[in-house]
């Protein structure tokens, strides 16, 4: 039995012989009636997708023949669409940073926003030590996007990753070898801090995008999120904080605390995040950065090495 037939959903079907746009209008069409908000931009990141075609390309022949060879695959990738699911783990890619990253269920889609903090990391790392080579650490690396990125943006640096989940050091290994830094990041399978703590590794600079979704709206997210995406990943406990305060206090444990640390935060957390910061003491410098739609979303603590 097909998945359509498990679902309940099904495909647009069989039709005449059809050019590139009216498959694409077609199945603009079909997610629509399926609730899907974004259909004629899914549609088209699908059609792209499934063709091996860039923008450019994909307009300039859209009033060639649609591949009917390619119809079967087609609609499977659409009954999936139409079931929420995001059109990331249906392609199995997703670009961050203008690079190329494998995206599996077993992590996280890499956000838009996270390229800021892996931005102003990069910024500070390369102030505080112009000509060295700092550890830095990714705590929940998931995909390894910010690992990766920051490792092939700053090549001297020695860089490192951790993340709970087997499955996703599997995917962030994988990214890191297709972006030629497979021998220049470190993995850790571990909870948190718990494999630096066991090496006694001093971290130079920590950044982490840990799981900030509270408990209680775990359910309440939109089914691309809560439906698809891993919820350890998402789940930062009751108020969202859980992991914040779980790093913070296993620094303790390390023998020395980060010159840079760069948290990624939910929406109205920052104030509260940067206070557990301030609280540790550890920082000379802390800095809240909003995202390109001016929400809080990162909070930066620096202290002078000099």
């Amino acid at each position: 039995m097909s998945d359509a037939a498990h679902s309940g959903v099904s495909g647009p079907g069989p039709i005449a012989a059809m050019t590139i746009r009216e498959a694409w209008l077609q199945a603009s069409s079909f997610l629509r009636d399926r609730g899907v908000e974004d259909g004629e931009t899914s549609a088209e990141w699908l059609l792209q997708h499934l063709l091996g075609l860039n923008r450019s390309e994909f307009f300039m022949r859209w009033s060639e023949a649609f591949p009917e060879e390619r119809r079967e695959r087609w609609n499977r990738m659409l009954e999936r669409r139409a079931r929420k699911e995001p059109v990331q783990y249906i392609t199995g890619e997703q670009e961050f940073y203008g690079l190329p990253f494998r995206v599996t269920p077993a992590v996280l889609i890499p956000r838009p926003e996270t390229e800021l903090l892996v931005e102003k990391v990069i910024e500070a790392g390369r102030r505080l030590w112009p000509n060295g080579s700092p550890l830095v650490a990714d705590i929940g690396c998931g995909s390894g996007a910010i690992s990766v990125t920051i490792a092939v943006k700053c090549s001297s640096w020695n860089m490192t990753a951790t993340d709970i989940s087997a499955d996703a050091i599997e995917v962030a290994r994988g990214n890191a070898r297709s972006n030629g830094v497979g021998e220049r990041v470190t993995f850790f399978r571990g909870d948190l801090l718990e494999a630096y703590i066991g090496e006694r590794l001093a971290i130079d600079i920590l950044v982490s995008n840990p799981p900030y979704i509270e408990s209680g709206d775990i359910p309440h997210l939109q089914p691309e999120v809560g439906l698809h995406e891993p919820v350890l990943a998402l789940d930062g406990g009751a108020d969202g904080l859980l992991f914040y305060r779980r790093i913070l206090e296993q620094l303790d444990r390390l023998p020395n605390p980060p010159a840079v640390i760069g948290f990624e935060l939910g929406q109205g957390q920052a104030r509260e995040v940067a206070d557990l910061l301030r609280d540790r003491g550890y920082w000379d410098e802390l800095v809240i950065v909003p995202d390109l739609a001016g929400i809080e979303r990162h909070v930066i603590g620096l202290r002078n090495i000099s």
